[in-house]
């Protein structure tokens, strides 16, 4: 089998977006709707809004490549980032310190060329606190094939296999280049950002230029892509998206490494990126009703039961898994069931959280309709 980068007219990427256009125009308009909701909100919610989805993305694009991070030490690292906070927990992973560096600089640096001082940068972020022994900062050098694979020992299935390390350097000289001529206002402008970042994450990840790290990074050039195209950087988690359907992703991005007639990928990508945005819009509504909802009760809750509900809420749009119940009540304040029992029927009272089944199967969520 002939992969991409093998056949006779690689980086001549080819591609029809008939079929897309539709999804093209709905980026679009979603995209400005979100960016008029932010405008609207006080600039504590845009703010809280825009590290929720920057600490998603850091999550996500971890979560992607297997590695779990915690959300705490994200949000930290982030925080402090952004000069938010003094210093960062001390108990923060250097692994969620090193990709919270990496979305914080992709977001303040979107305007500027890519070159490899850069690249270099954001992998010595990404590897921080990593445990093997990789080379970091540089592009892979070993003489063995870099493959994608899946499979047992002894039975491994070759999904994909990048250009020779040999041929990496030169490799990304052209990629580099190819990426600051499409840019805005440049010589070879891609005028759709959707279409460049999809090209741009594609092109990128069949190079594979990095010992590790190579996915995560490719999702940074992505979104750099997407940000300059809007003129701003993104308000949306790529990754959390790609995330939500793993396997689809993996799948569309092998077949589109088998060819440079890319019109499939295209269309799964800006499906995705109309997924991501939309999955922001929820992600601001769903900050805002907290805001109103922390406002509205401030007064009426006590340390134990707002406790809970600050648990309740790092659970995000999906809600809390579940649901709240009396034994996990009891497993967070350390309280006796008999207090538990009382402090959720008083929650359920004043409008805070609404009773879901009965008996046993009593449980109970966030009610936003609280000041309706």
């Amino acid at each position: 089998m002939k992969y991409n980068w093998q056949q006779p007219d690689w980086t001549d990427f080819n591609y029809d977006i008939k079929g897309v256009q539709d999804i093209l125009f709905a980026f679009a308009e979603k995209t400005g709707q979100v960016n008029g909701i932010m405008k609207s909100l006080p600039g504590t919610i845009q703010t809280d809004a825009v590290i929720d989805i920057m600490v998603s993305e850091a999550i996500k694009t971890s979560a992607i490549e297997g590695e779990n991070l915690s959300r705490s030490d994200v949000m930290s690292s982030i925080r402090h980032n952004l000069g938010l906070d003094a210093s960062p927990s001390l108990a923060v992973d250097r692994r969620a310190k090193g990709v919270a560096d990496l979305m914080v600089d992709v977001r303040h640096s979107f305007q500027d060329p890519l070159t490899e001082a850069t690249l270099f940068k954001w992998h010595e972020m990404l590897m921080s606190g990593q445990r093997r022994n990789l080379p970091v900062g540089m592009w892979r050098s070993h003489k063995e094939p870099m493959q994608v694979i899946s499979g047992v020992i002894g039975k491994w299935k070759v999904h994909f296999e990048a250009p020779p390390s040999d041929q990496v350097p030169q490799e990304m000289i052209r990629f580099i280049d190819w990426f600051n001529k499409t840019a805005p206002s440049a010589a070879e402008e891609i005028k759709n950002p959707v279409i460049r970042s999809a090209i741009a994450h594609l092109y990128f990840e069949s190079i594979h230029p990095f010992e590790d790290g190579n996915g995560r990074i490719g999702r940074a050039i992505s979104e750099k892509a997407l940000s300059q195209g809007l003129g701003r950087p993104t308000l949306l988690s790529l990754s959390d998206a790609i995330e939500t359907k793993k396997k689809d992703y993996y799948s569309a991005l092998m077949n589109a490494q088998k060819s440079n007639e890319i019109t499939h990928w295209i269309k799964y990508f800006s499906t995705t990126v109309l997924s991501a945005q939309m999955m922001a819009e929820e992600k601001i509504e769903f900050i805002l009703n907290k805001t109103k909802f922390l406002d509205h009760f401030k007064d009426q809750l006590n340390d134990r039961q707002l406790k809970v509900i600050h648990r309740m809420f790092d659970a995000g749009v999906p809600g809390f898994d579940g649901g709240m119940t009396q034994k996990k009540y009891v497993a967070i304040t350390k309280t006796s069931t008999a207090t538990a029992t009382r402090d959720l029927k008083y929650l359920a009272d004043i409008g805070a959280l609404k009773q879901v089944g009965g008996g046993r199967s009593t449980r109970y969520e966030i009610d936003f309709c609280f000041n309706r």
